[in-house]
């Protein structure tokens, strides 16, 4: 397959690392090192695999999931290229279907998978994600919310090369409410790529996490949230660890429409360098026609502090456990947006076990 893919002549794919996509796009297929029973979390709840792509019935229980063939509905220059069978979640009024479970498997070479999540007034989802193997994962996520929805969505990268790209294009309705919370810890590059609508009065959406970097190792995450109607609240709370030579990026965009009056947007990003060699690139942005609104923004890239570490250490801790509960700290910051506790925790122990071999 020839790829049409961005270059970093367009501004919002200059950090992108498209050459480490084509690669993992041409890599060879092995023997999967990892089965979908392995990744699943210990909870209750429908579960769904896919390996390579395609879904895997064997290991999966879909309970209210549908495993459809969704067509091409997106202009992404990554998103339009999933298409195809993938799965979707549909839910009526007031309906609830929590803890569903989607593990993403990769043996090499490309796959592409679409879904949809369409929840009606005031139903209620959450799922969590999972990314592992190798070879290039594409993904489209179209994502819609009507009056008073809710959906928590928590999405783990564990992927031991290769690359992930996720695109998000979500639209938010009145009183409704989407927090999706992204964990980049595998040794894959990747581009979280999403683009939230807040199309309801008082609607809220929050994309946010943690990207872990190390080796020559590059992520990125790209998320533009526009507030279209009045009363809207948003967060985009993101956090990055670099080590050795790596890269981590990130680009927050808010942009609040001129009749979209008493919008309150948040945006914070912050980069933690373990190594003078590594990288974070941060860039916040705000764009706003309305003239009552609370927007903010914040941008910090440093390292761990010494006096902090000096003080650790003076109570007993050697300097690697110093090192390691700080920037323990530092990322928990984001995954504790997780709202169901043993997905939370699952999370942190995936960011433990990264930097147990970073630091």
């Amino acid at each position: 397959m020839t790829l049409d893919l961005p270059t970093k002549r367009q501004e919002a794919w200059k950090w992108s690392d498209m050459a480490a996509l084509e690669a993992a796009a041409q890599s060879e297929r092995a023997a999967p090192d990892v089965a979908p029973a392995d990744l699943f979390l210990d909870i209750d709840g429908p579960r769904l695999a896919f390996v390579d792509g395609v879904f895997d019935p064997t290991h999966s229980r879909p309970g209210p999931v549908n495993v459809t063939a969704i067509g091409e509905s997106s202009g992404h220059p990554l998103g339009k290229l999933a298409a195809g069978e993938g799965w979707l979640v549909r839910l009526e009024k007031g309906a609830a279907v929590t803890s569903i479970q989607i593990v993403h498997i990769g043996t090499g070479a490309d796959n592409h998978v679409p879904a949809r999540i369409e929840l009606a007034e005031d139903a209620t989802a959450s799922l969590v994600e999972t990314y592992a193997g190798t070879g290039w994962a594409n993904r489209l996520t179209q994502i819609s919310l009507a009056r008073g929805a809710r959906l928590m969505r928590s999405v783990r990268l564990l992927q031991k090369s290769g690359f992930v790209s996720i695109r998000d294009e979500a639209d938010v309705g009145e009183a409704a409410s989407l927090v999706s919370v992204f964990l980049g810890a595998g040794g894959m590059g990747s581009r979280i790529d999403g683009e939230i609508r807040t199309s309801g009065i008082g609607a809220y959406a929050e994309m946010g996490g943690a990207l872990l970097t190390e080796g020559d190792q590059r992520q990125e995450a790209a998320v533009v949230v526009d507030h279209a109607m009045p009363e809207g609240s948003s967060r985009q709370i993101w956090r990055a660890v670099a080590a050795d030579t790596s890269t981590a990026s990130l680009a927050a965009r808010v942009e609040v429409k001129r009749h979209a009056q008493q919008t309150d947007g948040e945006q914070s990003l912050r980069g933690l360098l373990l190594d003078r060699t590594a990288q974070v690139n941060l860039k916040p942005e705000l764009e706003i026609f309305a003239d009552d609104v609370k927007c903010a923004h914040g941008a910090t890239v440093g390292e761990l502090d010494q006096r902090a570490l000096f003080y650790l250490e003076s109570r007993g801790l050697t300097p690697a456990r110093a090192r390691a509960l700080m920037t323990r700290a530092f990322v928990a910051d984001a995954l504790d947006r997780i709202g169901e506790e043993a997905v939370r925790e699952a999370f942190a122990a995936d960011a433990s076990r990264w930097l147990e071999v970073a630091l």
